[in-house]
């Protein structure tokens, strides 16, 4: 009898598998029935709203449904990635995920009320986007070597802006500062006021984008030293990177993927992979990517988890030595 029992108990445990795993592939065939939302955790403008912005047409188009971008900024991108979190995990809420949100706020803040491991699942790392050393023209130094013999020679005399505390650029100075036993002095600013300052004289270097900052370059108001990027940039060939400029190991990167809240069924993240991935590395895309100074992408879900686990990693130590802390 109890042979008989649990016999019986077997086949509804595993009916009752069936049918779960056939309603989530119900929905997934279904899907999407309703708009998507895209959260974008940066006002508008930036380089994370800009590549949601790149992404949400295309996806629109491929799903035959509406994808409606919403910023979410504040609080160094914690206010939009935590309502992302703690969206249902149905496929109507994807986030533009990028490195300050998901691989350096969790060494800043003691208490961040998302954890980017735990709470979100892959899709894809869309693009990567390297930073170049930025120098006023009226600083006495050319390259790399310049800034590490000046620095040590006069510790304090060269001023660094960034856009502010724990940001991508002033833990990258730090890194840069770790590395090459220098004192340079950060200085941070409040967004685009970091090129101003450079513009003006007022610091010596910062890390910029490629695509924002180059044409100052071309006018004559910039220097260009390096780029922060493991390889050199499609869009610089002849600019050396920091790595091989005496820093070896030296990476910095501006990255952007897309996830969605951890529980999201695997048939509609696949299928949100393959749009993304396949207009990342179309011809024409990857071509204007090229024009931007930015590499296209379009990882599977397991390797963006890879570099995010890796990025976490990297930050943390980063943030350890140096004793960075934001506002």
């Amino acid at each position: 009898m109890s042979k008989h029992r649990l016999s019986t108990s077997l086949v509804q445990t595993l009916a009752i598998a069936a049918c779960a795993a056939a309603n989530i592939a119900c929905a997934a065939d279904a899907y999407p029935s309703r708009p998507i939302r895209f959260i974008v955790a940066q006002p508008p403008g930036g380089g994370t709203d800009v590549t949601a912005r790149m992404l949400a047409p295309n996806l629109a188009e491929k799903l035959n449904q509406q994808v409606v971008v919403d910023n979410r900024g504040g609080a160094g991108g914690i206010v939009g990635t935590e309502t992302a979190a703690k969206s249902p995990p149905d496929g109507y809420t994807l986030l533009l995920g990028y490195t300050g949100a998901l691989s350096i706020n969790p060494s800043l803040y003691s208490k961040l009320p998302y954890d980017p491991v735990r709470d979100f699942d892959t899709v894809s790392l869309a693009i990567s986007s390297p930073y170049v050393l930025f120098a006023n023209p009226k600083a006495p130094v050319n390259t790399v070597a310049d800034i590490i013999a000046l620095a040590k020679a006069k510790p304090g005399t060269l001023a660094f802006a960034s856009a502010g505390n724990g940001s991508l650029a002033h833990l990258a100075l730090e890194w840069f500062k770790l590395e090459t036993g220098t004192n340079i002095i950060h200085v941070p600013y409040k967004g685009g006021q970091s090129l101003t300052a450079v513009l003006s004289g007022e610091v010596h270097l910062t890390f910029g984008s490629v695509v924002a900052w180059l044409p100052q370059v071309k006018a004559g108001r910039l220097k260009a030293i390096a780029v922060t990027s493991k390889s050199r940039s499609r869009a610089l060939p002849n600019l050396p990177t920091v790595a091989e400029s005496g820093v070896p190991g030296f990476e910095a990167i501006n990255w952007f993927g897309v996830v969605v809240p951890h529980g999201t069924p695997k048939p509609i993240i696949e299928r949100l992979h393959g749009i993304i991935a396949a207009h990342i590395k179309s011809p024409a895309m990857s071509a204007k990517l090229a024009e931007d100074g930015t590499d296209p992408v379009g990882s599977t879900p397991e390797e963006f988890s890879a570099l995010i686990k890796a990025e976490i990693k990297r930050w943390a130590t980063v943030v350890k030595q140096s004793g960075a802390k934001v506002d």
